[in-house]
């Protein structure tokens, strides 16, 4: 599991009364705790107000709630409802702090409740406050609508106490609420406004923290103009000589290059924001960014002096939550090394972690507390002290089943399975891992934000806990039980996957579809460290299983050479012997049982790096097996809706671009496709300057249209932000291609049956491109696409398109059957006959 860096709160104090400290993390712009004014009374419950928020800031949330509490009760006896409110809002936030969710619930609701009864006239900032902090919590609790409507409340009260900077961090939360929702559009659209907003004002202070807080935003979202943004904060900053908000942006700028795979970048902003710092935990900070970096790059060389310099300042600071999480990101960091002692001595390490385990209990940091365990434990796994690695991760795992934070038990019983196997106890392993999926399951959209310190990176902390797991359960001779539990966690693999891919949950329902179609047979290639395993499922009939023992390494150099092979100047008897090399694993032993007997269509459930491979080109040693069965790929049957075309009537929009545009070259035969296909089918005609992201919407919603054709240049990346199609007027993301494609009202009956992307490529270089395919075909709502892997000839484009929708007229043939023969017609009857030409069109989805 990797942490992520703590950043400082991102504090934004207005200059109205009682005006709100917002905080931006990867989780929402929180209200923390204002400076108290002469509006409260009392003087002693008002210091105490005065001291909790002293301790918020500092990160003593334990302090702070039991300062609150007192304030709160002393305010009920005195009768001063206004304050009692306030406190009660205060304790909330520092309760969410340390995930006491239940508490937090009841505090806000006694907050709100004191000001809907008792003070109806109360100050607005009051409200604002209390309906922010309510927000926050519906948010964490997936109530994302009702969210969205207590910020705007929020807004509307901000704006009544003339809250300028408190109005714009509600309306940035609304943003996350939208995107939580699906509206990507929306989302992007108020940003936008949002970002015209914060130029337009003065350069100040509050316009500083906005755009801090916006290009913080931003970059959580995914969104490119984060640097943009945040450059801007920092030179209004050093305008008007902000110096105390100058860490924090160049801290903000750094994490930004760093995600963009630029460390040189990321490096010297992380170097500036240690220069600027203006307090010792600004400094821990930056200089711990700066650590890590280094760690993660191999420049232990320049690492190695900065671990005493670290080891100091975190003896130095009291303890805190900001101070404990920097400890255990310290230690979690150097967890990754192989060989940690040649940058700092593991003894050192278990010494500190003993300390962060004992100050996180004397501060009753419960969260901070197990995964200080959890880090302890695994540098006892490092040095293979493996009865004291398993005593701290029960430990940590008993504090997070207590705290019922599922992102805990995730990793903690994630360790213990590990543990478990090492020692040979396959029984306790697989129910540790089990507990460990389920938390996963449970986190699902919030996988990289559940807690703002804790970054769940998909390769490392939620991939391999899906594949050790089902490595354990296929271990000799699988029992029917174990296979369809293996199955179905390879299932629930593809939706973690989408849903790291989406940064949020993928699909509201997902649902087994096993009944599908009985002439169909659903195929699940499972690569695991040591062998292939290939689960066979078939309706009505047992699951079969198959394994080839190979080497990870192997198998991927196979993968890796048979794509190179598959291009048209390649030798063709190398392709085919790796072809059928592949085919042997994944195909052979099945057939030769006789597994295939019945079948029509073969459904694949790809894993790794065989999503990039074409199924259709797998070679026999005498023919295709696109020759033998209709191919469909699936990101899992439990993502799949199971109703299918009527092919008696299809109604298509039509789309492409011909032209040179957006740097992008021409694709002269487009114009005859798009041509073509419209004289086909039914449809409407989108071409060139009529093809704009605008009018594709347009017609998507005012038209029953249940086929939509895209004929033009587009990228399948694993990166959310690389993933695109081509308009006439840019580049459309693919959320805002998928909310496009959906916008019909919410009207399920009218969702797009086929969507046909037919000159799109995947990224070079990325071994995990087709993922971006895969998401679109989820997200866009669409029951089926039909898609490229790589860009082909447009001529053969064009002749495999017609001959497709000739075909899927037909009566009582299937989108997939349909795309078969046109397949064929190219192998057989056409100069484009080498796989290189026809077998870069894939059926995602319903196949039916």
């Amino acid at each position: 599991m990797i942490f992520r860096i703590k950043q400082t709160r991102w504090l934004y104090v207005s200059l109205s009364i009682l005006s709100l400290c917002l905080a931006f993390t990867i989780t929402p712009v929180k209200a923390s705790p204002p400076v108290t004014t002469s509006v409260l009374s009392s003087a002693q419950p008002t210091n105490s107000l005065e001291q909790g928020r002293n301790f918020y800031q500092s990160g003593s949330f334990a302090e702070a709630i039991r300062v609150w509490q007192t304030a709160a009760q002393q305010y009920h006896t005195q009768g001063d409802r206004l304050n009692e409110a306030l406190s009660l809002s205060y304790l909330s936030l520092a309760q969410q702090e340390l995930n006491q969710w239940e508490a937090a619930r009841q505090s806000i609701e006694q907050s709100l409740k004191l000001l809907q009864t008792s003070i109806p006239s109360a100050n607005a900032i009051l409200w604002a406050q209390a309906l922010n902090t309510q927000a926050n919590l519906q948010l964490h609790n997936g109530k994302a609508e009702t969210a969205l409507e207590s910020w705007q409340q929020a807004q509307k009260f901000y704006e009544q106490a003339g809250d300028e900077m408190g109005s714009l961090g509600s309306q940035i939360n609304q943003t996350q609420a939208l995107q939580s929702l699906g509206f990507y559009r929306r989302s992007k659209q108020q940003l936008e406004v949002l970002t015209q907003k914060l130029q337009g004002m003065p350069d100040n202070e509050i316009k500083v923290s906005g755009l801090r807080s916006l290009g913080l935003a931003l970059h959580a979202m995914g969104d490119g103009k984060s640097q943009e943004v945040l450059e801007q904060s920092l030179a209004t900053a050093n305008k008007i000589a902000a110096k105390t908000q100058l860490s924090s942006i160049l801290s903000g700028l750094g994490k930004v290059a760093s995600d963009s795979q630029d460390p040189e970048a990321a490096l010297n902003y992380f170097e500036d924001a240690e220069t600027a710092a203006t307090n010792p935990n600004e400094a821990l900070q930056a200089r711990l960014a700066r650590f890590k970096l280094l760690v993660d790059y191999n420049k232990l060389e320049y690492a190695i002096p900065l671990a005493p310099q670290l080891q100091q300042q975190l003896e130095e600071l009291p303890p805190s939550h900001n101070s404990l999480y920097a400890a255990i990101n310290f230690v979690s960091t150097l967890n990754r090394l192989e060989n940690s002692n040649q940058v700092f001595p593991s003894k050192n390490l278990a010494q500190l972690m003993a300390l962060t385990v004992k100050s996180a209990q004397i501060i009753q940091d419960a969260p901070a507390q197990a995964y200080a365990l959890h880090q302890w434990a695994q540098l006892y796994r490092r040095t293979k002290q493996w009865s004291e690695a398993k005593e701290l991760a029960e430990k940590s795992l008993n504090i997070a089943r207590q705290l019922q934070a599922d992102d805990i038990i995730a990793q903690s019983a994630w360790q213990v399975g590990q543990l478990y196997k090492q020692q040979g106890d396959r029984s306790k392993a697989i129910t540790a891992y089990t507990e460990a999926v389920k938390s996963l399951k449970a986190l699902r959209g919030d996988m990289l934000a559940v807690n703002p310190d804790v970054q769940f990176s998909y390769r490392e902390g939620v991939e391999p806990v899906y594949r050790e797991l089902v490595g354990l359960l296929l271990n000799e001779q699988p029992t029917q039980a174990a296979l369809m539990q293996a199955r179905e966690l390879i299932e629930s693999l593809q939706i973690a996957e989408l849903d790291n891919f989406f940064r949020e949950a993928c699909l509201d329902k997902a649902q087994q579809i096993d009944e599908v179609d009985p002439t169909a047979t659903v195929i699940y290639p499972i690569i695991l460290s040591d062998r292939l395993g290939v689960i066979l499922s078939k309706a009505g009939q047992p699951l079969r299983y198959y394994v080839t023992q190979k080497s990870l390494a192997e198998i991927e150099q196979t993968l890796d050479k048979f794509l190179v092979a598959l291009s048209p100047v390649s030798d063709s008897k190398d392709r085919e012997q790796l072809s059928q090399q592949i085919y042997d694993w994944l195909i052979q032993k099945a057939e030769a049982d006789q597994a295939f007997i019945d079948t029509k269509t073969l459904v694949f459930v790809l894993d790794g790096r065989l999503r990039n491979i074409p199924m259709a080109a797998l070679y026999d040693g005498n023919q295709y097996l696109i020759e033998k069965y209709a191919v469909a790929l699936s990101p899992g049957l439990q993502l799949m809706a199971a109703r299918s075309l009527q092919k008696n009537h299809i109604d298509a929009i039509i789309g492409g671009i011909s032209q040179s545009r957006g740097g992008f070259s021409a694709l002269p035969s487009v114009e005859s496709e798009v041509k073509e296909i419209s004289q086909t089918v039914p449809s409407s005609m989108l071409l060139n300057q009529k093809f704009t992201s605008l009018a594709l919407a347009d017609h998507v919603k005012s038209s029953n249209a249940n086929v939509v054709h895209l004929a033009t240049h587009g990228q399948f990346s694993s990166r959310l932000e690389d993933t695109f199609l081509l308009t006439w007027d840019g580049q459309l993301n693919v959320k805002e291609l998928s909310e496009l494609l959906k916008n019909r009202s919410g009207d399920s009956s009218k969702a797009i049956e086929l969507l046909v992307l037919s000159a799109c490529d995947t990224a070079t270089g990325d071994d995990r491109a087709v993922l971006g395919l895969a998401g679109l075909a989820v997200k866009s709502g669409a029951r089926s696409t039909i898609a490229t892997l790589w860009p082909v000839k447009d001529k053969a484009a064009q002749m495999l398109m017609t001959r497709f929708y000739e075909q899927l007229r037909r009566p009582g043939i299937t989108k997939a059957e349909a795309l078969r023969q046109a397949q064929i017609n190219l192998i057989r009857q056409t100069d484009f006959r080498d796989p290189f030409f026809w077998s870069a069109f894939v059926l995602v989805g319903n196949w039916l």
